[in-house]
């Protein structure tokens, strides 16, 4: 008797390669060239313990000397700065990277936090309704009357000053997060939210229902995964407007310190030194910068594109 064979399970590249999401990426030059140059961004920024000439949080390879030099390419110039140096002889492109990691670890997190608190309060709000759906979505509009850049300077000086003298800049960072995580939820609850009160109402959640299944349950494994779609895009685009948002506080001072640099605080020393004819110590982050937001946007902008069955 011959025994049937099972048939072989498709590997996750494999589907992957297949998927519509994965076509409409290689048919799109815009997504393929953002993708590329965020993947160059983000893989110098987090290997530059290898690939940086200089750690620039160590004093003991600062040589004070060799501070203020221009680019390479430019009259006086020094190898290995390639970038130049700046008035505290870091090399630029070391504190690029490292910099940049700052940036996009604060982004990222604040973001994965905002999207935690928006998806709950989104998922109990449309889910429940009544008085549950009018608390969140009130203290929703609440913080939207305020401006995000507002509730964000807001929050991080008062949390700034209840914190001890000596943990100020330890758990700048951890400010900076706080700050964009609060400011950040709304947009998610109110996507998820009005994603929920449509599937709620569908013939699976009421089957549901009949057969006793716990709320939370029908929430997370029913009601959740049909409202991700939106709320990838959202949380795509959003990632770049939280690294602009910690360079903008870094850039006011209420930010990263000075030795824990950022973007926004290499962009806010350099541009002290604009008219002194040192240039490169603002152009450059300000390039890094812009480079980053520009790719994450694009990419947020092709899978908002790729996702709306209205545009197929």
């Amino acid at each position: 008797m011959a025994m049937k064979s099972t048939p072989v399970r498709a590997s996750l590249l494999t589907r992957i390669r297949k998927s519509d999401l994965w076509w409409a990426f290689t048919q799109s030059v815009s997504a393929r060239a953002a993708a590329i140059l965020l993947i160059v961004l983000l893989g110098s920024a987090f290997l530059a313990p290898l690939i940086a000439p200089q750690n620039p949080y160590d004093p003991m390879q600062l040589d004070m000397w060799k501070s203020e030099l221009p680019p390479i390419w430019v009259q006086g110039g020094e190898w290995p700065y390639l970038l130049g140096t700046d008035t505290q002889a870091r090399d630029m492109l070391s504190v690029m990277l490292y910099g940049t990691r700052t940036s996009v670890m604060i982004g990222l997190l604040s973001v994965t936090l905002s999207l935690l608190i928006g998806l709950t309060f989104g998922l109990l709000a449309g889910y429940f309704g009544g008085i549950v759906d009018n608390l969140l979505m009130r203290i929703g509009d609440v913080v939207l009357s305020i401006p995000t850049i507002l509730i964000a300077i807001l929050v991080s000086a008062v949390v700034r000053q209840m914190l001890p003298t000596n943990l100020r800049e330890v758990g700048a960072s951890a400010v900076l997060i706080l700050a964009i995580t609060l400011s950040g939820w709304v947009q998610y609850a109110r996507t998820v939210r009005a994603q929920t009160i449509v599937e709620r109402g569908k013939e699976y959640v009421m089957a549901a229902r009949l057969l006793k299944v716990p709320s939370r349950r029908i929430m997370a494994r029913h009601i959740l995964p049909n409202t991700l779609t939106p709320v990838m895009v959202a949380a795509t685009l959003s990632f770049g407007m939280a690294i602009l948002t910690e360079a903008t506080l870094s850039f006011l001072g209420i930010g990263m310190p000075p030795g824990q640099p950022s973007l926004g605080t290499l962009i806010r020393i350099g541009n002290q030194y604009l008219f002194s004819g040192m240039w490169w110590i603002v152009l450059f982050p300000v390039m890094q910068l812009s480079l980053l937001v520009i790719s994450v946007n694009l990419l947020g902008d092709w899978l908002r594109d790729a996702l709306n069955p209205k545009l197929r």
